[in-house]
């Protein structure tokens, strides 16, 4: 009666971000992260957030200019990059200060772009909104007025 604990392995879920809402993408990719799947997020450079784009860009600006004037090395971390930065925003999502939430952030994984180990992924059309007009922003776009340039 050998009793080995069964681990249960999940299957990998990859992501299509083009043209998705990132809020809404960030809110379902955390439920999955919590159930315990593993989450893959490709082309996430061509997602989009809603609102105006120039107060994004200010918001985004004044987050990244924060510093502890103590000890700057304890401040919050807001990256140029738009991978780091969309895995910091999908951070949000979870309860990270516990150890569920540590846990089902290191099953998630952002990539620019397809990488060449990734040959299917499911296209996220239901969380593309169309009527956005012109008050939105790719994270491309975010991320080059924040400094970041390729």
């Amino acid at each position: 009666m050998d009793e080995t604990p069964r681990v249960k392995v999940m299957e990998q879920v990859a992501i299509d971000a083009t043209g998705a809402v990132l809020g809404r993408l960030s809110a379902s990719v955390a439920k999955m992260l919590l159930r315990g799947e593993s989450v893959v997020v490709v082309n996430c450079e061509k997602a989009v957030m809603s609102g105006d784009p120039s107060y994004l860009i200010e918001k985004y600006h004044q987050r990244r200019i924060v510093k502890n004037k103590a000890n700057p090395e304890h401040s919050p971390h807001w990256p140029r990059r738009p991978d780091m930065l969309v895995k910091r925003i999908m951070r949000g999502m979870l309860p990270y200060k516990s150890a569920k939430g540590r846990a089902a952030f290191k099953r998630l994984r952002v990539y620019m772009g397809v990488p060449k180990d990734i040959t299917k992924f499911a296209k996220a059309e239901r969380f593309v909104k169309t009527n956005l007009g012109s008050k939105q922003i790719t994270i491309q776009k975010l991320s080059s007025s924040l400094g970041y340039s390729r």
